[in-house]
C-alpha cells in the first residue's frame, strides 16, 4: 500500500500545520500536538522505544516556526521552544491525527 503524499503543506499559521494529502484527506496538526509526538532520539529512546519527553509538558501556546520536507518521506518541524530535531514521516503523521480534547477531561481547580 502506497503512503499518501502531501499535495500542500501550509505553515502560515504559527499555531499549527495544515496538510492536504493525495488521498483527498486534509489534516491539521497543532504545534503542541506535533511537539508532543516528536519521534526524535531526544524524545524517544532509540533502543527501547520508550517516550522520554512528556507530551503533557508542552505548553498550549507553543508555535511552529518552520517546516521543511525531508526527502520524499517526511517533514521536519522547528518549534518556538528551540526543538527542531524530529522528522515526522508521512505515514507517522497519517497514523497520528490531531486528537480533539475529550469532553470532561478538564482538571479540577
Amino acid at each position: 500500500m502506497t503512503t499518501p503524499q502531501p499535495l500542500s503543506i501550509k505553515t502560515s499559521d504559527p499555531t499549527g500545520i495544515l496538510i492536504r494529502w493525495s488521498s483527498g484527506e486534509t489534516t491539521r496538526f497543532s504545534a503542541q500536538r506535533l511537539r508532543g509526538l516528536c519521534p526524535c532520539a531526544r524524545c524517544v529512546n532509540e533502543l527501547t522505544g520508550v517516550r522520554m519527553h512528556d507530551p503533557k509538558s508542552v505548553p498550549a501556546q507553543l508555535q511552529q516556526t518552520g517546516a521543511r520536507l525531508v526527502g520524499n518521506y517526511g517533514l521536519a518541524v522547528a518549534f518556538s521552544d528551540g526543538h527542531d530535531t524530529g522528522i515526522y514521516s508521512f505515514r507517522y503523521l497519517l497514523d497520528h491525527p490531531e486528537q480533539p480534547e475529550a469532553a470532561g477531561t478538564a482538571q479540577a481547580p
